[in-house]
């Protein structure tokens, strides 16, 4: 059996060199432990303080826009039209036909032609105006114009083939508005009378590719109504 028990045996005293350096040790420990919480703190402190919330200021509101500057003075450098009257010229030829509706003509003012003030003038205009009448949105018919339209270039109208074959002759009554540039307007074609409907289409496009002189009135380009026959014939 055993002598001893193993924790029976006396434990040997530890000197005081040892002692001293355990003291040693341990304070060396608690010092650096001391020394590094401090350190955590003072970074803990940096990182609170790098992350402070710092209100900007909103961006001043933009200036308000200049006063309106007052207009300048307008200078009317062209004479205004004659304050007067338009004289109706009775017409030799009168349509049998209402003339086509044009919305964007200028509407007829009864007020020019009361019979008061000088010839030639306008209601709207000035006592002593030397100034141009503009009479461009009116349609005019060739008795009541100075210079009426003329024709200065229309080609041969096309002859319908089965027409043309057949031996037909035909012809085709239009009327129309010639504009103040010389042509002819393509919203105001109208059929007055036609011998065959295969005849109508052609005459149109003849006079479409027509180039006219513009009528005038009192020297200025206006607008006029227009009759005009096409002929078809054999052979031409």
């Amino acid at each position: 059996m055993f002598e001893n028990l193993i924790e029976s045996k006396p434990k040997a005293k530890k000197s005081v060199g040892q002692t001293l350096m355990s003291l040693v040790i341990h304070g060396l420990v608690i010092f650096g432990a001391v020394k590094v919480t401090t350190g955590a703190a003072e970074t803990i402190k940096d990182i609170v303080a790098d992350t402070t919330m710092v209100f900007l200021k909103p961006p001043p509101p933009p200036p308000p826009p200049p006063p309106d500057q007052p207009p300048p003075d307008v200078v009317v450098a062209q004479n205004p039209p004659p304050k007067g009257f338009q004289t109706i010229v009775a017409p030799t030829d009168i349509p049998k036909d209402i003339p086509p509706i044009d919305l964007s003509e200028k509407p007829f003012d009864p007020k020019d032609f009361t019979g008061r003030g000088v010839e030639g003038g306008i209601a709207s205009g000035i006592v002593g105006g030397t100034g141009p009448v503009d009479v461009t949105g009116e349609v005019f018919l060739e008795a009541q114009l100075d210079d009426p339209v003329q024709p200065i270039s229309i080609p041969t109208p096309r002859y319908p083939p089965v027409l043309q074959s057949a031996g037909i002759a035909g012809r085709v009554e239009l009327q129309y508005v010639v504009d103040t540039t010389g042509h002819a307007e393509p919203r105001s074609f109208k059929v007055l009378k036609s011998t065959h409907p295969a005849f109508v289409e052609p005459a149109k496009e003849a006079i479409a590719k027509g180039v006219f002189k513009p009528a005038k009135f009192k020297g200025q380009a206006v607008r006029q109504l227009v009759q005009q026959a096409i002929s078809f014939k054999v052979g031409q």
